[in-house]
């Protein structure tokens, strides 16, 4: 069964609503205002697709609803959530990231969208199980996907051929060796090429997908401890310490999250970690590059790919629920779901839009697609969010060499673990 027919099941089944919702079986009519906090959407582009294009065919399958939109940023969606929990004026309808969820189920401000018949069985098939799982916390659903943020290797072929080089890595040892090739430095030791750029990407996201393709996780199956100070999780960041600071591929500062032009584009990188909106960042700066981008997964014990996202989630305290799940449900839908990726050029989450024209026009977001059963995600306990802020600095102390790697995520799990613990 396709999500738009799941989830129109499920809307009609909830006809009948002790909350105060209006609902007609016959019709699958809903009324009521709810309102909505999305940090998607944004600008004056986003704002047009959801006021001018979305919202105007929502109503006219629900004219009785009326849709009012609180527009933030994900640097400050976390505070207006936190805001809205305490004052008690909580929007019905919110759009989170991955890993956001839990916290905010187990405080008791998300609905259980299993009881309102959004399962993981109805689910399944539109949607790998990773990214279902992501909208889940103690067994039920709270959320469904919109979209996804990825994260993966890219190569400039043009560069690779030039140093001998047909396909991009497909071991640690190849992207070592690799990196090692093609990074250039001038005649004083100036750092002109990297071979292998780490520090365009945020740093928690960098190791992250290295993590994974060290074949570890963030943190225990039972998500009672962290994991990411394992083995793996020390072999993963020494990697790229040892890239800096041993192998000479890429120097502190030459490239940071916040550069004006990511490096693989300005020929300042080879190869890089990077994110699926490389391609439309390409498109505008060097569309004649376009061809010479190719994605592959860092393959070491396990495939290397992270991926984080937008999904849509309900407040449990809403006054019009079933309003407010139409609204979901509608956002969610392969349409409305379609263009919000296509105008921020990200990965659709569901399964089906592979075969959309934007996805097979773009190499990465189609090749992210290809390889969702490979990818992982953030998050898994509910402290999340706290621990999350913490592993941005351990890394930095590691590749700054004010602590050994080990060293470094020991420190970050006990933190983590105290936080979890409380």
């Amino acid at each position: 069964m396709s999500i738009a027919a799941a989830l129109a099941l499920t809307l009609t089944a909830c006809a009948s609503d002790s909350q105060g919702a209006t609902t007609t079986t016959g019709g699958g009519e809903v009324s009521g205002e709810v309102a909505l906090l999305t940090p998607i959407y944004e600008g004056t582009e986003g704002q047009r697709l959801l006021e001018d294009e979305l919202l105007p065919q929502f109503y006219e399958k629900y004219p009785d609803v009326k849709v009012t939109v609180d527009y933030t940023t994900y640097n400050k969606l976390n505070e207006k959530l936190t805001t809205s929990v305490a004052s008690g004026l909580i929007p019905d309808v919110m759009m989170m990231g991955v890993g956001w969820v839990e916290g905010f189920a187990e405080r008791g401000v998300l609905a259980d969208l299993s009881e309102r018949g959004i399962t993981p069985e109805s689910l399944e098939g539109d949607y790998s199980d990773e990214i279902v799982r992501a909208g889940m916390w103690d067994g039920d659903v709270y959320a469904v996907p919109i979209m996804l943020d990825t994260r993966f290797g890219v190569a400039r072929m043009d560069l690779l051929r030039e140093a001998g080089y047909d396909a991009p890595p497909t071991s640690w040892d190849e992207l070592l060796e690799m990196s090692e090739a093609l990074t250039i430095r001038a005649a004083d030791g100036t750092l002109e090429r990297t071979g292998f750029d780490i520090l365009s990407l945020d740093p928690r996201q960098m190791f992250e997908t290295m993590l994974f393709s060290a074949g570890g996780d963030l943190f225990t199956e039972d998500l009672s401890a962290p994991a990411f100070n394992s083995e793996a999780g020390v072999d993963a960041l020494q990697f790229v310490v040892d890239l800096v600071h041993e192998s000479k591929v890429e120097d502190i500062g030459f490239s940071s999250a916040n550069a004006d032009v990511n490096p693989l584009i300005s020929g300042r990188a080879a190869m890089a970690i990077t994110h699926n909106s490389l391609w439309t960042q390409t498109e505008e700066a060097a569309p004649e590059l376009l061809d010479q981008l190719e994605p592959f997964v860092i393959q070491g014990e396990a495939p290397g790919m992270f991926f984080g996202g937008t999904l849509a989630t309900m407040a449990k305290s809403s006054k019009n629920p079933a309003a407010a799940q139409a609204l979901l449900e509608f956002l969610a839908s392969p349409g409305p779901a379609l263009a919000a990726n296509e105008q921020r050029g990200n990965v659709p989450a569901l399964t089906e839009l592979l075969d959309s024209d934007y996805v097979k026009g773009n190499r990465l977001v189609q090749f992210a697609m290809e390889n969702l059963d490979s990818a992982k995600r953030e998050g898994g306990p509910s402290q999340w969010l706290e621990i999350r802020a913490e592993i941005k600095p351990a890394v930095e102390a590691a590749l700054l060499r004010q602590k050994t790697p080990q060293e470094a995520l020991d420190d970050l799990a006990a933190t983590a673990k105290t936080a979890m613990d409380r």
